[in-house]
């Protein structure tokens, strides 16, 4: 990531609340990634304004969730294979914990909540613009400056097809939810998102669908 954090923070910044229970340990990366998110969220949405000069903020919104959302978060931290160092207790680790998106993109948070306190504003944000480019650009490429679940319903009418619905599920502790959404399309569950809320675990997993949809009718059909 081109930063050297101290052995101190860099700990705080990797042990998750499971650790802290079961070792006695005080504090945990919760904090951390509270500030992380914050920045993450400022340093994502001046790229966009600066980028994009011709996008309303309708176009905006979308896009910052296309890249500052739990799915997407998770995958640069399996770039960086933070699920192999994160402090987890044994009951996380045998759940299958360091695979898990909700916690992967914690921990991404909470480092780059790590480097802003340990150098500023200006070194953080150019971290987190290197760790988004690609996600950044993959999520323009593919239409995320538009409105996930509008997209779905106009391509599912165009198809005559019903309304999309989604069924939402919710885990953790009323502090740190994780919502996944299954994207319904004539009983059948064709897609799956997950977020940190409602909202974006169903705008993901309509994109997802979205996708999917797309790219079945754009399918030559092969005739023998």
């Amino acid at each position: 990531m081109g930063v050297e954090l101290s052995p101190n923070i860099l700990e705080l910044a990797l042990t998750h609340r499971s650790y802290a229970y079961e070792t006695g340990v005080d504090a945990t990366n919760e904090r951390l990634e509270f500030l992380g998110d914050s920045v993450l969220g400022l340093v994502v949405t001046e790229e966009l304004y600066r980028r994009f000069p011709d996008l309303d903020e309708s176009r905006l919104s979308p896009l910052r969730s296309g890249v500052v959302n739990m799915r997407a978060l998770a995958a640069i931290a399996r770039t960086l294979d933070l699920g192999s160092v994160i402090r987890l207790g044994k009951g996380e680790e045998n759940t299958g914990g360091r695979d898990k998106n909700s916690l992967l993109a914690d921990a991404l948070e909470a480092i780059i909540g790590a480097i802003y306190i340990e150098f500023g504003f200006a070194k953080s944000a150019a971290v987190v613009l290197a760790l988004i480019e690609e996600t950044l650009e993959s999520a323009f490429a593919k239409g995320a400056g538009l409105d996930g679940k509008t997209a779905l319903q106009e391509l599912l009418a165009a198809q005559s097809k019903s309304v999309p619905e989604y069924l939402v599920t919710e885990t953790g502790p009323d502090h740190d939810k994780s919502f996944t959404a299954f994207a319904m399309v004539e009983g059948q569950a064709l897609a799956q998102g997950e977020g940190k809320s409602k909202r974006e675990a169903e705008q993901i997993a309509a994109r997802i669908a979205f996708e999917l949809l797309a790219a079945a009718t754009q399918e030559p059909n092969v005739q023998e």
